[in-house]
């Protein structure tokens, strides 16, 4: 049975394509796991590795991206959170707390907004609920074109740059040529149509007040890409989430401080687990 397969780079059919994805670990409810754009599965392996004594953990390979394979399908956040809930359906799971970062995130809100009865938590990194303004989206589509003309180089250089905070560029080496490597194995379509399903995708902004499951909020404190004021609006907005700044972080803030990021996830799960949320938010909302 599909249930009790477990461990790494297992692969399923869902809805036309076959999907990558982590299994391990056990609980009574998967934390899924969803990475940004450009990245993979693998951003999430520190986690895995800190939490699987205590909890089931799922870590996905978004449609297009790692070894889930696409290079056909027109790429979107609505298309994203449709195979969430169909990979669920397939592992039989009825609820899961729902991890997401950036592009993650967008996915989680979206399926949060459109499936609300499949997730038991929530938990938002280093993302936003606002959709593209005309400006961003105009940006987007002649990145779109100059990537056309140029090949997808420069944009992944330059986005590396902009996702980690100046002292990781400086001094954690390694952990920037490994996301690059990352990056760099996406394909010019992958590339272009992420971009195309960022610029195109829906605002979620409006039915954050609707959302009653325990919510966590992350988000590193030089966060260029999403900015903390997004967070700092969604904690304001999604009644009695947590929200956790991460000094020393930019956009990837489970990468770049993955013992404090750690930590946070950790106390969140356990309050889950005993039943004592409300105590734990209200405590630390703001902090």
């Amino acid at each position: 049975m599909e249930t009790e397969i477990k461990g790494y780079d297992l692969t399923i059919p869902v809805n036309n394509f076959h999907l990558s994805y982590d299994d391990v670990g056990e609980g009574a409810v998967p934390v899924i796991f969803l990475h940004g754009y450009p990245f993979d599965k693998t951003m999430w392996q520190i986690q895995l590795d800190f939490l699987n004594s205590s909890h089931r953990l799922i870590a996905c390979d978004i449609r297009g991206f790692g070894k889930s394979t696409d290079e056909e399908s027109p790429l979107s956040i609505d298309l994203f959170a449709d195979d969430l809930i169909q990979f669920m359906d397939k592992l039989s799971i009825d609820k899961a707390i729902l991890c997401g970062l950036s592009m993650g995130g967008f996915i989680a809100l979206n399926a949060m907004k459109r499936f609300p009865a499949r997730f038991e938590a929530l938990i938002l990194c280093d993302t936003q609920c606002v959709a593209d303004t005309i400006e961003v989206k105009e940006k987007r589509y002649k990145t779109i074109d100059e990537i056309a003309v140029d090949g997808e180089e420069k944009f992944n250089e330059g986005f590396i740059k902009k996702v980690f905070h100046k002292d990781s560029i400086t001094n954690k080496k390694k952990l920037v040529e490994q996301l690059r490597r990352v990056v760099f194995a996406n394909s010019k379509h992958i590339i272009v149509q992420g971009l195309v399903a960022l610029a195109e995708r829906s605002e979620t902004c409006s039915t954050l007040n609707e959302i009653t499951i325990p919510t966590l909020i992350i988000c590193g404190r030089e966060d260029e890409v999403t900015p903390l004021a997004q967070s700092e609006f969604m904690n304001k907005n999604i009644k009695g989430s947590i929200l956790k700044v991460i000094d020393k972080a930019g956009h990837v803030s489970n990468l770049e401080q993955p013992d404090e990021f750690n930590q946070h996830l950790l106390d969140f799960l356990t309050t889950l687990v005993e039943g004592d949320f409300n105590k734990m938010n209200g405590s630390e909302r703001m902090t």
